[in-house]
């Protein structure tokens, strides 16, 4: 069994594994994360391990590749990093009861209309929850651009320390991504349950702008900015209608 995340045996050293679904921007960014903080990466992709050997030679020893559903089993927590398109396909099975992390964004363009989620009678997370029944979903890594992710985070008390908004159901589970998250360089600010997580989507206030310096500028070239949990909490609270 894997020790728990928020209680390593005294006087023993916390390291954990951290299960990727999807290596792309995000994955990537938070396997970096993950390796600087000394927690252990088991990466996959829907092409096969053999074709993540540069991401996991660059990230160096503690990174290694599997299939999907081996990274699910390995993970004390896994994220979930693929296009909405592609969260049909997720191995439930091997997530059910586990801490799944849902990185997840809607876009139409991207993957196609989703009816749910156009006439927003479920949130994006709610959907995703359908997928991987049994699995503690909470919802965060959403609102923040992937070179941001990095570039942004800060040993814990640094007074530029930015926070992510996380939201879910399942209080531990909670506690548990915001252990991950502190270990990763981040505060968290609670944007509520996952029916409440419209309030992360795309289109919110707390999406993205309140990390960058210039919001006229394309992300990509946009130098980002810190953005504490006082202003992450102030534009949940300006949140009123979904998008």
């Amino acid at each position: 069994m894997p020790e728990n995340p928020d209680s390593p045996p005294q006087g023993k050293a916390m390291n954990n594994t951290l299960g990727i679904i999807g290596s792309g921007n995000i994955g990537g960014a938070v396997a970096r994360l993950a390796v600087n903080a000394g927690i252990d990466v088991v990466l996959s992709n829907s092409r096969g391990p053999e074709t993540l050997r540069a991401l996991t030679d660059h990230l160096g020893p503690r990174a290694r590749a599997a299939t999907p559903a081996e990274a699910a089993a390995a993970g004390d927590w896994t994220v979930i990093a693929v296009p909405f398109s592609a969260v049909p396909h997720l191995p439930a099975h091997a997530l059910a009861g586990k801490t799944v992390i849902d990185t997840n964004n809607y876009y139409r363009l991207r993957d196609g209309v989703i009816a749910e989620l156009e006439t927003g009678s479920l949130t994006a997370g709610q959907l995703f929850q359908r997928y991987v029944p049994g699995a503690r979903t909470v919802k965060t890594f959403n609102t923040i651009y992937f070179e941001h992710l990095i570039s942004l985070a800060r040993p814990a008390g640094s007074p530029d320390r930015s926070a992510l908004p996380v939201a879910g159901d399942d209080d531990a589970a909670k506690k548990s991504v915001t252990a991950l998250l502190d270990r990763l360089g981040y505060d968290t600010a609670d944007a509520g349950t996952t029916a409440e997580s419209w309030r992360i989507q795309d289109g919110s206030p707390a999406y993205v702008l309140p990390y960058l310096a210039d919001p006229r500028l394309p992300f990509f070239r946009d130098p980002g900015k810190p953005a504490g949990t006082k202003e992450i909490h102030t534009a949940l609270e300006q949140a009123h209608n979904r998008p």
